[in-house]
């Protein structure tokens, strides 16, 4: 069974190896990268391969917006040629902030841009010459010099029918993302049988509940106000549970809106409790059809060492 893990962790990359080394012996298979404002999905996924000649890396996402079409081909094709044969390339449209207000790119059309990147990565990692207008984006005599072999695979990271449904129809999979083990009956079917399942999980260990929920409140508030995963949350149904929520943030009332997160959303869509407690829940995504549960340590409890968490869950599972 996969068990994939979020890097880097909290300590500096060049002081990774060593920890790498004991994540993998430790049962993780996989390990996948994130970008929103601190390290880059593709170099620490680098680093790792140099270190773990054995494990599976993929990123989760790259954005289609932050990188042209051609830098985000050779991009994946150097982190086919570190990892043959053990790199998934996950994409997605990430978000008004982090293409817009932080990176200068409108963010237009993303389910379109997001069709069109995957569209041209085909033909372009098998080193064919694309020139083509795409309803987004033009490509004009590109070739990649160092094509990728065997096909690489790629997800598209999905929340909703439509992409979920290009994820399956074009795509080799999805990408998920605050869900609950439960809510995967509702997503997988549309992306369709015999492809990839990734699901990132929001894990901490630790069995102070009161506190894991009041931190868990604060992110799960942040997070779920962005459009895109309140829309997403609605359609997995959670529209009464988080209308307080949403209601009170769009007035500016912020504690209010955070303390209107009900306890039991907190437990539905953050692993906590013991290692075995949170190995248990994990397996559950597994057993709902996640082909590789991601987990994402979160350092919610301040009394916990988290790297012997890390490695305890791992044990357990």
């Amino acid at each position: 069974m996969s068990l994939g893990i979020t890097v880097p962790l909290g300590q500096p990359l060049h002081e990774h190896a060593d920890l790498l080394r004991r994540l993998y012996d430790s049962g993780y298979t996989d390990f996948w990268s994130s970008e929103t404002a601190a390290l880059d999905a593709f170099t620490p996924l680098a680093y790792a391969t140099a270190v773990l000649p054995e494990a599976r890396f993929g990123t989760a996402i790259a954005s289609v917006f932050t990188r042209g079409p051609a830098l985000l081909a050779m991009s994946a094709a150097a982190m086919a040629e570190a990892a043959p044969g053990r790199f998934t390339l996950g994409i997605g449209a990430s978000s008004p902030a982090i293409a817009q207000r932080w990176n200068a790119v409108p963010y237009e059309r993303p389910f379109s841009r997001v069709r069109d990147t995957l569209r041209f990565l085909r033909p372009a990692l098998a080193g064919e010459r694309v020139d083509r207008s795409y309803d987004t984006f033009q490509v004009s005599g590109f070739r990649l010099e160092r094509p990728v072999s065997p096909t690489l695979p790629i997800v598209v990271g999905a929340l909703r029918e439509r992409m979920l449904g290009l994820a399956g129809a074009e795509g080799d999979g999805a990408v998920l993302n605050w869900l609950s083990a439960s809510d995967v009956a509702k997503a997988a079917p549309i992306v369709g049988p015999g492809k990839q399942l990734v699901a990132r999980i929001f894990v901490c260990v630790s069995e102070n509940a009161d506190l894991v929920r009041s931190a868990a409140k604060r992110l799960i508030a942040g997070y779920l106000t962005v459009p895109a995963y309140a829309e997403f949350q609605r359609w997995l149904g959670r529209g009464e549970a988080l209308g307080p929520l949403w209601t009170a943030w769009a007035a500016g009332e912020r504690k209010t809106a955070v303390a209107a997160v009900p306890d039991r959303v907190v437990d539905e869509l953050v692993v906590h409790g013991s290692p075995e407690e949170c190995a248990a829940h994990v397996r559950r995504y597994a057993e709902a059809g996640i082909t590789t549960p991601v987990t994402m340590f979160l350092p919610l409890d301040p009394s916990r060492d988290l790297a012997r968490d890390v490695l305890a869950l791992a044990a357990a599972y």
